[in-house]
């Protein structure tokens, strides 16, 4: 009980901002091996190019050894992410838009995925885990130059190695995902080829150099000692303020505080949301590379942290309005999965229980009173849920990773050391994006224009930008 009280107590005076990087340095490859350092969610990935060796030193280096289990784990992961972004993603969002504008959102969410898995086999692989310094990587791997199917990436264990191509599969999903959160911001009232082209801007200046910065081992942020297990700062802070910044450029919608804007299908919703649960545990749970312990660590913390998020959204909807929502239900889930992302291979399970809890009374004030105080029509709650809740996880990681609380960390773990770097990571994470997001608006404003003629978003997007519609009478 004392334990539990200690924990309670350090989580509320822990409120506030912090994400970051957690990794582990990979351990050091042979003599025969070209390295490339990387990084998905702490993991250290390093290609096996193999050159030649003489002598003792090619006896004394041990083979690496691939592991049929972690391959087959880190593939079953990359489909995880997969089914949490489209149909996960694409269903929840379109549910909560108006039903003239289903379509569009389940077109953006689905092109902006296919969109960025190209660029990143293109050139957002080796600019994220291509070598460099520490801000961005080398284009040694452009065109993934180099990789072939005996090139191997590092694991949390010395000696073990994935095929560099599950690696790339698996971070390619992250990057999608990431920029397809940011359509939930300023849906209903943007054009397509101004969410194609941001994209294109947003995840080349801002999700590649912050990845690097924060997964690589050579990145800023990595060796400052920053705690990102998962994608806190990387995916949910990094998009929530590029969503947030969308939310002011793009301009409200037509009607926006006059007329009810509800929800058209709730139940397309909740299987979104579900979707998404469910996907998040190849999220989660895969960025510990291998299929053992730690992977189970992070796959219970994502179990317990998310339903105790929903918990407390639906308990303080009921304590505020009286009646808990299928709505409120479903954001929670999502704030819980957001809150935990950064923590989830570092902290306890009762940590995580206590990340789930705050988060949903968090996120829940973020999308009522945060959104009324900054005026913004986010309309989907992107900032409010993933930025708001990616810095309070990302925080909240540097307090319960403590051993004192069950989490993973040495012994000379120090909390506010942590949080002093947890919080500089948020800081940096949101200045950059805020940054590369109102440059890369502008760019696409004067190219293509961000926002539809104002007849085509009182028709729907459905009809003006795609020419069908999700339903027929």
């Amino acid at each position: 009980m004392k334990k539990l009280l200690a924990i309670l107590a350090l989580s509320a005076a822990a409120l506030g901002i912090g994400d970051l990087a957690w990794a582990q340095d990979a351990a050091s490859a042979p003599a025969a091996t070209a390295i490339t350092e990387a990084a998905p969610a702490a993991a250290a990935a390093a290609t096996d190019a193999a050159a030649p060796v003489e002598g003792a030193a090619a006896a004394a280096s041990p083979a690496p050894t691939v592991d049929k289990g972690d391959v087959a784990w880190m593939l079953t992961s990359t489909l995880l992410v997969i089914l949490m972004t489209i149909p996960g993603l694409a269903l929840f969002y379109g549910g909560l838009v108006r039903a003239k504008n289903m379509l569009s959102v389940l077109m953006q969410v689905f092109v902006v995925f296919a969109l960025i898995v190209v660029l990143w086999a293109v050139y957002g692989y080796t600019l994220a885990f291509g070598g460099g310094g520490s801000f961005i990587g080398t284009f040694d791997k452009l065109f993934l130059a180099g990789i072939t199917k005996d090139s191997l990436a590092d694991t949390f264990t010395a000696g073990v190695k994935i095929p560099e191509y599950v690696f790339v599969a698996f971070q390619s999903t992250f990057a999608a995902i990431t920029c397809g959160l940011i359509v939930g911001a300023f849906a209903e009232r943007v054009r397509f080829s101004a969410v194609l082209l941001f994209s294109v801007l947003w995840f080349t200046f801002s999700y590649l150099p912050i990845a690097h910065m924060v997964w690589f081992a050579e990145g800023l942020l990595f060796k400052d000692g920053a705690i990102d297990f998962a994608g806190g700062t990387v995916v949910h802070i990094n998009a929530g303020v590029a969503g947030l910044v969308g939310a002011y450029l793009v301009g409200k919608r037509i009607g926006y505080g006059k007329e009810a804007m509800p929800p058209h299908s709730l139940t397309l919703t909740m299987v979104g949301a579900s979707l998404l649960w469910v996907g998040w545990f190849g999220f989660n749970a895969g960025s510990n590379l291998e299929a053992n312990a730690g992977a189970a660590l992070a796959l219970i913390n994502t179990l317990l942290a998310t339903a105790a998020a929903t918990l407390s959204w639906i308990g303080g909807e009921s304590l505020s309005k009286g009646k808990a929502s299928m709505l409120g239900a479903a954001s929670g889930a999502v704030a819980g999965l957001v809150a935990i992302t950064p923590a989830c291979g570092t902290v306890g399970p009762m940590g995580a229980i206590v990340i789930g809890l705050v988060a949903g009374i968090v996120c829940l004030w973020g999308v009522n009173g945060l959104k009324r105080m900054l005026g913004a029509d986010d309309a989907l709650d992107v900032f409010g849920v993933h930025g708001l809740g990616g810095i309070l996880g990302a925080l909240l990681t540097g307090v319960f990773t403590a051993p004192g609380l069950g989490g993973t960390g040495a012994a000379e773990f120090s909390i506010a050391h942590q949080l002093f770097v947890q919080a500089k990571g948020v800081l940096i994470t949101i200045v950059w994006s805020a940054v590369v997001s109102l440059v890369a608006y502008k760019v696409v404003d004067l190219l293509v224009g961000l926002r539809v003629p104002e007849e085509a978003e009182r028709e729907g997007l459905d009809i003006t930008s795609h020419g069908e519609t999700a339903y027929h009478n």
